[in-house]
């Protein structure tokens, strides 16, 4: 039985700088458990990841060039569209060639307002990370972090990261029971209950 869930949130406002540290941390982790590792970003923020794991000690050089750690800006979107079948299923992929090429698993994190693209079509958002939930319940050497900026994103996908989500991020060994997964979003209070934990975590 495990003890917590492999597929988390971080939500946060203000930089995106200031949660490089807990998710390089994380990756530093999961690198010396013997996961390929991919962090999925803007250039500039792919740039920020390399130099904080090189700041906590990690041969970044190294990692990439073996291929233990991917840092990557490609874009997900199609002509700036974003298709959660064929996210899902690129995402497969690549667990599957990090298993073949030996690793423990595959950890995975991106940012959702950078995964969406330019179109920002966040109506698509509960159904693909539903899928991800599905897709991570079905292959357990899966792992990782989808990233919620509260600054780049409307907060009805902000609402949805609590749906989606059994547990959130809070520090690099600190993960949070979320107690809004799965719920109803016709509830008659849900929209009050989730705006005020979105609030409590972005204050913290």
């Amino acid at each position: 039985m495990e003890t917590e869930s492999r597929h988390q949130c971080m939500i946060y406002e203000g930089s995106p700088s200031q949660k490089l540290p807990i998710l390089a941390l994380m990756i530093q982790r999961k690198l010396a458990e013997g996961y390929q590792c991919l962090y999925l970003n803007s250039v500039p923020m792919t740039a920020g990841m390399g130099s904080t794991l090189s700041s906590i000690g990690v041969d970044v050089t190294s990692e990439l060039e073996k291929g233990r750690l991917i840092l990557s800006s490609e874009p997900l979107s199609i002509n700036g569209r974003f298709d959660s079948r064929l996210m899902l299923e690129k995402l497969e992929d690549l667990l599957d060639v990090a298993l073949n090429k030996g690793y423990k698993g595959l950890w995975a994190s991106g940012d959702m307002t950078w995964e969406f693209g330019p179109e920002k079509d966040f109506s698509k958002l509960l159904d693909y990370e539903l899928g991800l939930e599905e897709v991570f319940k079905r292959r357990k050497e899966l792992s990782g972090v989808c990233q919620y900026h509260r600054d780049t994103l409307p907060q009805e996908a902000m609402r949805q990261s609590l749906l989606a989500h059994k547990s959130i991020v809070i520090s690099d060994t600190i993960t949070q029971i979320n107690p809004h997964y799965l719920k109803l979003a016709s509830h008659p209070t849900i929209h009050l209950e989730l705006d005020q934990m979105i609030a409590v975590l972005c204050g913290k």
